[in-house]
């Protein structure tokens, strides 16, 4: 009964206060003169990957270091899978060409370098150190690039934001973000207790309820602004959140112990997280190449029906393989 009441009113707060954070994340990028998916790609992508964080570092310190990896990495494959691919079902995106430039390649480059890392079947310290060290060189290339180009990026959506003054706009945030956050948590316990009473492994835990749980502030977050017609942040915060669970999340288990990962999850999960990235990758720059529309390009339904098919399957194999 409680834990069934726990998903409820987790879900209904979620609703509620991705709203109230989608308004104050837009409005806060208009006042500033800073673009929706600068602020998609950093400040609404920390604020959304905060569950996930807490979550690690919470089950790294009580040893459940698989569970944390798990996280992180159902995490990225829940975020493009189900967040944007369902996003994309309710509508289309349109993405800024001069994005497709850096923060793909960025994501790509970061992939890369976690499975050369992790390619000996162990998360070290080493590893977890040269990962985070890797997160604030991003950050840095991303935002002194892209805060010449937004000056006039944001003057053309304007029009799409609501209008509040700098305070409200704050104070919606930051209320947004708390509840997003709390909401998330009582849902993931209520789920995570449940799985547990079955006798679900940690592994698989981490890869499913937690790292849909967690994902669900990104979920709500990029449905939000898509349907408010802020589709640019919701794809920044889809690819900033990929970014910090690589750089920010899936290190802290190393930091405390070395992780020995198994074969399943080598070839099985972060396979699969690395397919889904690559096919974003592919999707973007096919349609770029095409010259779709001046200046931006739209990512349509039938691309957000491949992922939420792919995502259906990645969890069908994994039932069947537990």
């Amino acid at each position: 009964m409680l834990i069934g009441l726990a998903i409820v009113i987790g879900f209904l707060v979620l609703v509620f206060s991705s709203d109230l954070f989608v308004r104050g994340a837009a409005a806060i990028a208009q006042n500033f003169g800073v673009s929706p998916t600068l602020v998609g790609l950093t400040v609404v992508s920390v604020g959304t990957s905060s569950p996930e964080i807490l979550v690690s570092l919470s089950a790294a310190l009580t040893g459940a270091g698989e569970l944390a990896i798990g996280n992180a990495i159902g995490s990225n494959i829940a975020n493009i899978g189900l967040v944007l691919g369902a996003t994309l079902c309710f509508c289309s995106i349109r993405v800024v060409r001069v994005y497709l430039r850096l923060e793909i390649p960025i994501l790509l480059s970061i992939t890369g370098l976690t499975t050369l890392l992790i390619m000996d079947s162990e998360l070290s310290f080493t590893d977890s150190i040269l990962m985070m060290s890797t997160l604030p060189i991003a950050l840095y290339i991303i935002v002194r690039k892209r805060l010449g180009d937004d000056l006039n990026e944001a003057v053309g959506q304007s029009n799409n934001i609501e209008q509040l003054p700098n305070l409200r706009a704050v104070g919606f945030f930051l209320v947004g973000l708390i509840l997003l956050i709390l909401s998330s948590r009582m849902l993931v316990w209520g789920a995570t207790e449940a799985a547990e009473f079955l006798g679900v492994s940690e592994l698989v835990i981490g890869l499913t309820i937690v790292a849909v749980g967690t994902s669900l502030p990104e979920l709500a977050a990029s449905i939000a602004s898509a349907l408010k017609n802020h589709t640019d942040l919701a794809f920044g915060n889809v690819i900033g959140s990929n970014i910090f669970n690589l750089l920010a999340v899936m290190p802290i288990p190393g930091l405390i112990q070395s992780i020995s990962l198994s074969v399943d999850f080598l070839y099985r999960d972060f396979f699969m997280m690395t397919l889904l990235t690559v096919m974003l990758a592919g999707f973007v720059y096919r349609i770029n190449t095409n010259k779709e529309s001046y200046g931006s390009i739209i990512l349509g339904r039938k691309i957000g029906f491949i992922f939420v098919g792919a995502y259906v399957l990645y969890y069908y194999y994994l039932y069947i393989s537990m």
